[in-house]
């Protein structure tokens, strides 16, 4: 089948490369210049695991292209994938610029029936923007679609070629058909393809994140309360996903979420409710204890060194917004490493994937009282104590022996509860988890 995707980013690029590895003749188009140079020259503007030898295979195969123009992206493709950014704006709600004029691009250069297909998230009554808009410009005959992704950074590859659901909002029976034979390769062993209108397609997305937000939100709140009581929230978490009703995933308490879908999202799907008169007070509630859950371990430390922290050395392991991904988009450690060197502190920073990205992002002044590190250690050496704000699987097992040895102060602050306490402490270690 011929595809285009316009965007090459998270969305955009595993979705081109994937669909070309499954066969299909895929054209990939970014108005970035620099972008798509750099994607020919085999360097992939984004970290994600097993996503550049994907590209580079394909490429080679010639199922593969990539341009920088969206006008000949609409020519090529008998379905054409929407994956542009959709950020959020000053009052919250997602800009959805890009993608209109996307749209516009779109309808005016398609010369036969195409099916167009909105994978990024929007508020919902985009697909029906964009009909007009596609309609303003052509009269070539055409159907927009509603395809949602649910791919997690860290794992889109594996998520896209086995997706646990594929939903496809649209009422025309042909692209229904042509959809479910796109999408029938990722599904061989149980048809998991759902179909349903637009709009229940893109509120679908935003509810799935904010849920997941929420129960997140939920653990952190319950993690601090366990603080105050005395118990070890490991323990109730295990209690808590031991019962089918709840099962156990996003049941982990730690700093907070971040990203580039849940934040956003929230924001977005907020935005809407108050513009149809519904105030969603779980998901507004989420968002608040979120933020204020990133600076639990600055709270922590405060405490345990007496409130004055000017002068002294903290290194941070992890700078991304999770595992497994150079995203630093509203990571913890964005907020952590401000407010500290807020404090006067000094910080050495380590990350597998996302030390230059994230040092990029900070302020000159913040920049100026940190240094990054290439080695885990190095960021330990004469620290005060030593931050776990991302749970890398490198700092899983460190050798605490040598932590031991080489910082200036015992304290350890586990944002995300991956260190063994009794283990630690009975090496001189002070300890101070996420509700424990």
């Amino acid at each position: 089948m011929k595809l285009s995707v316009i965007g090459t980013g998270y969305v955009g690029l595993v979705a081109a490369a994937v669909f070309a590895d499954y066969g299909n003749d895929v054209l990939c188009a970014d108005i970035d210049a620099a972008k798509i140079d750099s994607i020919k020259a085999g360097k992939l503007p984004i970290f994600e695991p097993g996503l550049e030898p994907l590209v580079e295979h394909n490429i080679q195969a010639g199922r593969l292209r990539f341009t920088t123009s969206n006008a000949e992206a609409a020519v090529h493709g008998d379905v054409v994938f929407l994956a542009v950014g959709t950020p959020t704006a000053a009052d919250g709600s997602a800009d959805l610029s890009y993608l209109y004029q996307a749209a516009s691009e779109i309808g005016r250069h398609i010369t036969r029936p195409t099916i167009i297909v909105d994978k990024s998230t929007v508020p919902v009554g985009t697909a029906e923007r964009i009909a007009r808009i596609v309609g303003e410009q052509t009269r070539v005959p055409f159907t927009v679609v509603s395809n949602p992704e649910f791919l997690k950074e860290g794992a889109a590859v594996d998520d896209f070629m086995h997706p646990d659901r594929v939903i496809v909002g649209t009422d025309d029976a042909h692209a229904r058909e042509v959809l479910h034979r796109l999408y029938q390769p990722f599904c061989r062993t149980s048809d998991r393809i759902l179909f349903m209108d637009a709009r229940s397609a893109e509120l679908t997305k935003y509810a799935c994140n904010a849920y997941l937000a929420a129960r997140i939100s939920f653990m952190n709140d319950m993690a601090n309360l366990a603080d105050a009581l005395g118990a070890d929230i490991e323990l109730v978490r295990r209690g808590m996903g031991s019962d089918p009703r709840i099962g156990n995933k996003f049941l982990y308490p730690g700093v907070g979420y971040g990203g580039s879908c849940f934040p956003k999202d929230i924001r977005a799907l907020l935005t809407t409710a108050r513009e149809f008169g519904h105030s969603l007070e779980i998901v507004a509630s989420a968002e608040r204890i979120n933020e204020a859950q990133k600076l639990v371990i600055v709270r922590k430390l405060r405490q345990r060194l007496g409130g004055d922290l000017a002068g002294k050395t903290f290194a941070v392991w992890g700078l991304s917004f999770k595992p497994n991904t150079d995203d630093v988009r509203e990571a913890p450690a964005l907020k952590i490493v401000r407010t500290l060197v807020g404090d006067g502190a000094r910080l050495r920073l380590h990350d597998p994937e996302a030390g230059k990205n994230f040092v990029a992002g900070l302020p000159p002044h913040i920049a100026a009282a940190c240094t990054l590190t290439a080695d885990p250690y190095d960021a330990a050496e004469g620290a005060h104590a030593l931050i776990l704000a991302t749970e890398w699987r490198e700092y899983r097992s460190p050798d605490f022996e040598r932590l031991r040895r080489i910082m200036a102060g015992p304290l350890l602050l586990d944002g995300r509860n991956q260190w063994d306490r009794q283990h630690v402490e009975a090496l001189g270690f002070q300890y101070a988890g996420i509700g424990r």
